[in-house]
């Protein structure tokens, strides 16, 4: 495959883009510089740690390591999930949340379609793996951090409504029913939105990588389409399971809402 090598020059130009941007956040006070640097200065050297990482795992992979690097990925994931939640859970359990509903989602979805779908031997190699269960944890994390965001901050904005609705006897289910399912709703929506226009308005990552790899276009298609149907029914499911958790625990056992179980960011 013919690829063409991009500099550090070249990777500069585009740093001083994201630069120029930071400079610009600080001077309209959107407060968000110094994240954007530190967002860019994190991907840059992950990136090219993981590059060093997979250089390694490709020459001498075994199902062990690629276990390991699956437990960190999704460990990392699961942290991140709640690291810019407005309200977030105390302790353990947001961060437990996040990591059952990606295991439950992109981490059976991921196998299946090693297993079932791509078939490659052995399933565990990492060069499909690894791409694949980054792009479902990914997708996965944004989605359930939405959903789980919407469904926090609207209880603690529409609490007087809940407790009202508590004290007229509905069950803490019913009460949150409505706010719940928005919040479903809400996670689904990023996914949605790149499934409509795929092809039209956006070439996803994984199609173009083929692509500029040298790859026959619609083998890079057909791959594409496994990848959003995917990420969509990973996104849905993650999202499911952990709104549902959220919700539940946001009553106690006497079926009380119990706000002070959030902490603000």
């Amino acid at each position: 495959m013919n690829i063409h090598s991009l500099s550090y020059g070249d990777l500069l130009i585009a740093a001083a883009l994201v630069i120029g941007l930071a400079i610009l956040s600080a001077i309209l006070k959107l407060g968000m510089s110094r994240s954007i640097l530190i967002a860019s200065a994190r991907t840059t050297l992950q990136l090219m740690l993981i590059g060093l990482i997979l250089k390694t795992l490709f020459a001498h992979f075994t199902i062990g390591w690629m276990a390991v690097i699956s437990l960190i990925m999704l460990l990392v994931a699961a942290r991140e999930v709640m690291a810019r939640q407005k309200r977030r859970f105390h302790g353990f359990w947001g961060f437990g949340t996040g990591a059952v509903a990606m295991f439950s989602s992109s981490f059976a979805l991921a196998l299946f379609a090693l297993l079932v779908v791509i078939r490659y031997d052995p399933w565990y190699q990492p060069q499909y793996a690894v791409p694949l269960l980054g792009m479902m944890l990914g997708n996965t994390m944004n989605g359930i951090s939405i959903g789980v965001d919407r469904l926090t901050n609207s209880a603690w904005q529409q609490r007087d409504i809940i407790e009202t609705r508590l004290a007229l006897g509905e069950t803490s289910t019913a009460s949150i029913n409505e706010l719940r399912r928005d919040a479903i709703r809400s996670g689904l929506i990023p996914i949605i939105n790149s499934m409509s226009v795929a092809g039209l308005v956006s070439l996803p990552g994984m199609m173009t990588g083929q692509i500029l790899a040298g790859a026959p276009p619609e083998e890079a298609v057909k791959y594409q389409i496994l990848i959003m149907f995917l990420l969509c029914a990973g996104t849905g499911f993650g999202t499911l399971v952990a709104v549902n958790l959220s919700a539940h625990r946001l009553f106690d056992d006497r079926e009380r809402l119990r706000l002070d179980r959030l902490k603000k960011a």
